[in-house]
């Protein structure tokens, strides 16, 4: 009875888990997709093209303007802990970038990687494209945008400025400040100075700096030439309208992001779209106060921002001071627009006439390159910045074997064979623990008669039963847990080697052979079209299309699960066993939409997983079943032994 219950919830277990991801893929991959293609071709109907290297900046060099007077900024909204009204964007009608780009004197972005420019107007960087990025592998296509400027309906910028101290009534630049810059281009050799005089007596710099990657220094200076003294807060904040698509898995965080505290363990912050805006509508419900935010006071050092899959935008302020950092989400309402804010002030400094006051920092904005996001941590000492890379919880396992497959990238030359390679090696390094797990398992088979005699024999006498399963397990030198704990010692590892190849960008557009020419996608071929030959796409049939995702790559994998699956005797109860024959081919079709890199790593671990435990029970004697269950003995007389 208790063996027949056991085969009950086993049955019930692997049902349940078939429906969670049958549910998953129904409700939550085919929509993303969906809604991924339509904003693509909306993107290549709606936008023109932008040029790696010419940016999107108003054409001609920044002239110098009379300064439009500043104020203590009036927009709505308000920068938390500050006495000033700084954050939400006003509704604005939807402006193409074009039109957007062109409402403000600008200055050129050119880096290698970074192209795209600065608005005069706000001094907000507010126009950035991935130089070395494009959004497919198709000819022609666009290059990644990280950055829009306001009013386009998919606005994301970065804004520094000062806060006027309470009861003071100094003129601070703000969003409508015309600026005059010192140079034409920001390029790496090239600084830019900004400035702008509020006619009180007081003169703000900004020196805007840039590498050859993804991090601008910000450099911001007040000068007091008027008769008396001035407090002001220097701050930063990144926004971003609405709520982002993000990809949406568990395995991967997409959102604000920071780390804020000298703890390891709790220092790092991740923090979800959805709750932010929860909190956000029920503040406005019940407060009549549109934002909900999330505080962090006395922060020292760190970094706090926004992050996507394969891209990120984080302030880093001086990492030797002290400052209180925010996470707001502002509501939406009749003139106000839906976004998100990230942000940071810094402690108060009092000017002195005659004085200047600066404050310093950094911003990085750009892709997450692991090896650029170490060099930052390194030379800026930025604590643990190499955790805008959603390494998790066994980071300890997942960077090492980042480090083996960038390596063997390196040597190979193809990432799928990296893939391919490092998979070896780390079946390799677990093939003695799975050699006594397999070994375990073997023995507890062959003995498995006559531990069916005793549990028949002493059914009424569990402790009797005990005893005499101990003395068979001591006679044959058998360790019950032998065979498990091998097996749990290698899931973390495989883990996290998964979670390596799903978060990091290497995988992305970077080819394989054959048909394969983007291992993040899924594998493009399809059987329901006949591979290509018929002219439409079973994925987009309504209700069944998440199914039919099936190319070449996941067939593969499907046939070596089902092979692995059939080195197991036949189970006795027919409902099991139709569950694990069918199981294989359920999962085929679940994971045929996962990308094609990750299919490869399942398809190819599974058949490492075949011949080590198709050569460990040759080398115990046991029975193989595959021929069995498949029929080739059939075709040759009689049962297949080792």
């Amino acid at each position: 009875m208790q063996d027949n219950e056991s085969q009950k919830n086993l049955v019930m277990a692997i049902a349940l888990s078939l429906a969670v991801l049958l549910g998953w893929q129904y409700f939550f991959v085919w929509p993303k997709e969906q809604e991924r293609r339509r904003l693509e071709q909306s993107r290549q109907i709606q936008q023109p093209n932008v040029p790696a290297g010419t940016g999107t900046a108003t054409s001609g060099a920044p002239t110098a303007t009379t300064a439009k007077q500043g104020s203590t900024p009036s927009a709505a909204g308000t920068l938390p802990g500050t006495a000033g009204t700084i954050g939400r964007e006003a509704i604005s009608s939807a402006l193409s970038r074009s039109a957007a780009l062109a409402a403000s004197p600008r200055i050129k972005i050119a880096t290698p990687s970074l192209t795209g420019s600065i608005a005069l107007k706000g001094g907000r960087i507010d126009d950035l494209i991935l130089a070395k990025y494009t959004e497919t592998l198709k000819p022609g296509s666009d290059h990644v945008v990280l950055f829009s400027p306001t009013g386009t309906g998919e606005s994301y910028f970065a804004e520094y400025g000062w806060v006027a101290g309470a009861g003071q009534s100094v003129k601070v630049p703000d969003r409508d400040t015309l600026w005059t810059a010192s140079a034409h281009t920001l390029t790496p050799t090239t600084p830019v100075t900004l400035t702008w005089a509020n006619g009180q007596g007081f003169t703000f710099k900004r020196t805007l700096s840039i590498d050859d990657k993804y991090l601008f220094t910000v450099k911001d200076e007040v000068d007091n030439k008027s008769a008396g003294a001035a407090v002001l807060q220097p701050y930063a904040r990144i926004y971003r309208h609405g709520v982002p698509k993000v990809e949406g898995w568990a395995i991967l965080h997409e959102g604000p992001i920071g780390f804020l505290s000298p703890d390891d363990k709790n220092g790092l912050k991740e923090l979800t779209y959805a709750d932010l805006k929860k909190d956000a509508e029920t503040a406005l419900k019940d407060k009549k106060i549109p934002l909900g935010e999330k505080a962090f006071a006395g922060v020292k050092g760190g970094w706090i921002g926004f992050t996507d899959k394969y891209w990120a935008a984080t302030l880093i302020p001086d990492q030797a001071s002290t400052y209180d950092a925010h996470v707001v989400a502002y509501a939406k309402t009749s003139d106000q627009e839906e976004g998100f804010q990230t942000d940071y002030i810094e402690p108060a400094q009092t000017i002195a006439p005659g004085a200047t006051i600066a404050s310093t920092a950094s911003l990085f904005a750009g892709a997450k390159e692991v090896r650029v996001l170490d060099g930052y941590r390194d030379a800026k000492s930025i604590k643990r910045f190499d955790f805008l890379v959603d390494w998790g919880m066994f980071w300890f396992i997942t960077k090492p074997l980042f480090w083996l497959i960038e390596r063997l990238y390196a040597l190979l030359g193809n990432f799928g064979l990296a893939i391919i390679a490092v998979t070896v090696l780390v079946k390799a390094a677990f093939f003695p623990l799975a050699n006594k797990s397999y070994e375990s398992m073997a023995k507890m088979k062959k003995v498995q008669p006559e531990m069916e005699k005793m549990r028949e024999q002493y059914k009424d006498d569990k402790a009797k039963m005990q005893q005499e399963l101990m003395a068979l397990y001591s006679k044959h030198k058998i360790n019950p847990a032998s065979g498990c704990l091998p097996m749990l010692l290698q899931i973390p590892v495989f883990f996290a080697l998964y979670k390596v190849l799903f978060v990091t960008l290497d995988m992305r557009h970077a080819p394989f052979y054959g048909w394969v020419k983007d291992l993040s996608a899924p594998d493009p071929t399809n059987i329901f079209n006949i591979f290509g030959l018929l002219p439409f796409d079973p994925t987009m049939l309504p209700v069944i299309g998440p199914y039919l995702h099936l190319g070449v790559w996941p067939i593969i994998m499907g046939i070596t699960m089902w092979i692995q699956m059939q080195l197991n005797p036949k189970q006795p109860d027919p409902m099991q066993q139709a569950l694990f024959n069918w199981m294989p081919v359920m999962f085929t079709f679940m994971l045929g939409a996962f990308p094609a890199g990750l299919v490869i790593y399942w398809a190819w671990s599974n058949l490492l997983s075949v011949s080590q435990q198709y050569y460990i029970m040759q080398k115990n004697g046991s029975d193989i079943h595959l021929w069995d269950n498949i029929g080739i003995a059939k075709l040759f007389g009689g049962k297949k032994k080792a």
